[in-house]
């Protein structure tokens, strides 16, 4: 079955989507690329898509795309700057030990095996992270939580939850258990525009969709006092 993509902004210079998960978002095997071109086309737009973020195959949710290589330039370093501004639903296989908190870690990308390490020390290719999270709801050994990332490394969420005995629901990956979804979902997503307008956008999670709202005035309010969270477990 051929999915959607919903088109939440279209402008000249960027084009802001819903990503189905089950889909790349780069251009590949189950690239969603070629279907946004068509429904672009359909209405008579430029097809013109370029990728200046990236949300992994499982996940869902919002996401931008630039529509002209000015501006691919123009959101790249936005991004490099930390300047694309994320929240994400994510569902997972604990509770943490405080309802919210910030998490900081040294990350380790293994490009052969895909999958990201949390470890000691620093050295070649070792990068810091950093998030917050609010628990939203905790359901028996379950919990939903919001997460505002500082900074954006690959599989960053799946691998820091999971080095603290959290992993998400659905990413075996990372020892998650299995799920109906894979539980994590980009909900939020804010920038400025090339033309200096602060946007916000969003999409409800099929696993949540009471959360029909931005959410980043969760973090607006409490981001002050929220307590860092060293690495419970490291390899």
């Amino acid at each position: 079955m051929t999915p959607d993509i919903p088109i939440l902004s279209l402008t000249g210079e960027a084009c802001v989507i819903v990503k189905p998960a089950g889909r790349i978002c780069e251009e590949g095997d189950d690239s969603l690329l070629p279907l946004l071109r068509q429904k672009l086309a359909k209405q008579g737009q430029k097809t013109d898509l370029f990728p200046v973020h990236r949300l992994d195959r499982a996940t869902g949710g919002v996401m931008v795309y630039a529509r002209t290589k000015e501006s691919a330039a123009y959101f790249s370093r936005l991004a490099a700057e930390n300047g694309l501004h994320k929240i994400y639903l994510a569902k997972l296989g604990g509770i943490p030990p405080q309802p919210r908190g910030e998490l900081r870690d040294l990350l380790f990308h293994d490009r052969q095996k895909n999958k990201t390490y949390a470890v000691r020390r620093q050295r070649k290719g070792v990068k810091e992270a950093a998030l917050q999270y609010i628990v939203l709801e905790e359901n028996g050994d379950e919990a939903l939580a919001a997460v505002r990332l500082l900074t954006g490394r690959t599989h960053q969420i799946r691998a820091q939850f999971a080095s603290r005995g959290l992993p998400l629901l659905g990413d075996r990956r990372y020892g998650g258990r299995a799920a109906p979804a894979f539980g994590l979902w980009a909900h939020s997503l804010g920038f400025r525009t090339p033309d200096g307008r602060e946007v916000r956008f969003y999409a409800p999670a099929p696993f949540a969709p009471a959360y029909n709202q931005s959410l980043f005035s969760l973090f607006e309010d409490k981001k002050e006092d929220a307590p860092c969270v060293t690495s419970l477990k490291l390899p």
